[in-house]
């Protein structure tokens, strides 16, 4: 079977509390894990889209616009859906497993991701991927 659940591929997820909300795939477990012996990835999405900006905004305005809020969590193959889309942003090195063991680390490890996902939103790159799914 070809594996087209690679790294950098764009997927929404299907269920959980995260359900409908996109994320981009950090690293993929094929034959899963000791722990988890299913197939799963690493993503690492949006869970707060950044909103409308428009031109009469201030620039205080449009800085608060275009925030984003991110997570960063391990999903089963089962409750995630490709997209034709990759987002080109490098997360291998902020998103790690080891990066969920504890609450400090998941919490800089979103930070980090945020700040990424920001820049990109603001290069105007991978519109789709910035924009909800439904409003």
């Amino acid at each position: 079977m070809v594996k087209f659940l690679k790294p950098n591929k764009a997927v929404i997820l299907l269920q959980g509390r995260y359900a409908g909300r996109k994320a981009v795939i950090v690293r993929a477990f094929d034959d899963g894990t000791r722990d988890r012996p299913y197939g799963h990835c690493l993503v690492a999405g949006i869970n707060k889209y950044p909103s409308k900006v428009i031109r009469k905004d201030s620039s205080k305005k449009t800085a608060k616009k275009s925030r984003v809020k991110a997570f960063v969590k391990l999903v089963n193959f089962q409750h995630l859906m490709p997209t034709r889309y990759t987002l080109d942003v490098d997360l291998k090195d902020v998103v790690s497993v080891e990066s969920l063991q504890s609450r400090d680390k998941k919490v800089t490890a979103a930070k980090e991701t945020k700040k990424r996902l920001e820049e990109r939103f603001k290069s105007g790159k991978n519109r789709w991927f910035f924009t909800k799914l439904r409003f």
